[in-house]
């Protein structure tokens, strides 16, 4: 490591600390030869990743972007940046773990989405109506119905009465419980 003073290239480490939430590393180092004080980082070195765009156009992955989209979604839902920033670090992270290093635009939406609906539905709903392109209401109206399934399907698992197969007569299952007419999508 050059020195930041004379370019001397020998240094003496003297303290080392985990920074940046474990992804990197501060060194404190002192130069040999004239004594200057610095600190230097060391951080993993990622390979860029290539996203490939909808109109067929390739561009290196820009976290800023992502983070960006990410605050106009949740703008007054009550999401701190500190949550927004850990969430587009786990994204980032998910993505540099890939093997692939190019990967259409879609999958990054949808990554984010997965992401932002245990977090706030009306940060899912506002990044999918601007990253599935709504046209309508009728857009909105399918991805709240999309939000409310597990739902509905959940309180109807919980519903259904336990029944043996020797209970099926006709008088002895209440054929017209919620839960019975319920229908997966």
């Amino acid at each position: 490591m050059r020195c930041s003073s004379c370019q001397h290239t020998n240094s003496r480490v003297l303290e080392s600390r985990s920074a940046e939430s474990g992804q990197s590393i501060r060194r404190r180092r002192e130069c040999l030869k004239c004594q200057h004080r610095f600190t230097t980082y060391e951080r993993i070195e990622f390979v860029p990743i290539t996203v490939i765009k909808r109109d067929g156009k390739r561009e290196s992955f820009d976290r800023s972007k992502l983070v960006r989209g990410l605050v106009r979604a949740c703008e007054k839902t009550g999401l701190s940046s500190g949550q927004l920033e850990t969430l587009a670090e786990e994204i980032e992270a998910q993505l540099q773990g890939r093997s692939l290093r190019e990967l259409a635009s879609s999958e990054i939406g949808e990554l984010v989405l997965l992401h932002l609906r245990p977090l706030s539905e009306v940060a899912y709903v506002r990044f999918a109506s601007v990253y599935r392109q709504f046209r309508g209401i009728r857009d909105f109206v399918d991805t709240l119905n999309h939000l409310q399934n597990p739902l509905k399907e959940a309180e109807a698992t919980e519903n259904q009465p336990d029944v043996d197969a020797g209970a099926l007569d006709s008088d002895k299952v209440d054929r017209q419980s919620p839960a019975s007419c319920a229908t997966p999508n």
